[in-house]
């Protein structure tokens, strides 16, 4: 059975009023947590499109990046996000049963929230809603402020990203140490890492963004080092 064909069947979970919080228990396990990052982030991105009051072209045009979706199953994934939008549940309720779903693999819930930031920023703005919203996520989820901060610095344009931030690492923190966090990002957004993780295309393709905002963090600090600036100069 395919990705879209479990799809619709939470959609039927949902238009008879069982609740999309039922569909997620269901796939607690593999392989049907390929299908459930997918709902995951059609079901959360959902609610976040709320968080500013309305749903964007820009929006749909980003959902469409993370996911392949078929022609013909186009329409079963419209349904499935203005369902998951109109369900009674709240956001913070589909979160909780998400980190319940993926408790044992936090590395998955982070790339759940890239997703989200994904779509967030997908119209160019980053309402203070969207702020609120990814920040109460992400606490549910168990992600702490200095990770969740690293996923910000990555998306949110309103400053130029901190190569810090991005990698994980303090402001004073020396060459060694910048290069073997460097190394430990490359690691966590490797392909044959994430298919080892059974993670579905999609969030291979949210690594490979990843691991371009990484690279450039590093290149920034390499550079700067080389050059005498900043505090990871001399300290290699």
């Amino acid at each position: 059975m395919s990705i879209w064909s479990r799809i619709a069947d939470a959609i039927s979970a949902l238009a008879s009023g069982e609740g999309l919080g039922a569909v997620f228990e269901s796939f607690r396990a593999p392989p049907e947590r390929t299908v459930a990052f997918a709902i995951a982030v059609i079901a959360l991105g959902a609610k976040m499109a709320k968080a500013d009051g309305q749903v964007t072209r820009d929006e749909v045009a980003a959902f469409r990046e993370v996911f392949h979706i078929p022609p013909e199953e186009e329409r079963n994934a419209a349904r499935l996000f203005n369902l998951a939008r109109q369900d009674v549940a709240g956001y913070e309720d589909y979160a909780a049963r998400v980190a319940r779903m993926f408790g044992d693999d936090p590395e998955t819930l982070c790339d759940l929230m890239e997703g989200l930031f994904h779509i967030a920023l997908a119209d160019g703005e980053y309402h203070p809603g969207e702020e609120e919203f990814l920040k109460r996520v992400a606490e549910i989820f168990g992600i702490d402020r200095p990770t969740f901060t690293r996923l910000r610095a990555r998306f949110v344009s309103d400053c130029e990203p901190d190569p810090h931030d991005v990698l994980g690492v303090a402001p004073d923190a020396p060459l060694t140490e910048i290069r073997a966090a460097w190394r430990a990002r490359v690691r966590e957004a490797h392909p044959d890492r994430l298919i080892a993780r059974g993670l579905p295309p999609e969030a291979i393709r949210l690594a490979e963004k990843r691991l371009i905002a990484v690279n450039r963090a590093w290149e920034q600090l390499n550079q700067g080092a080389a050059a005498g600036r900043g505090p990871a100069a001399g300290k290699a």
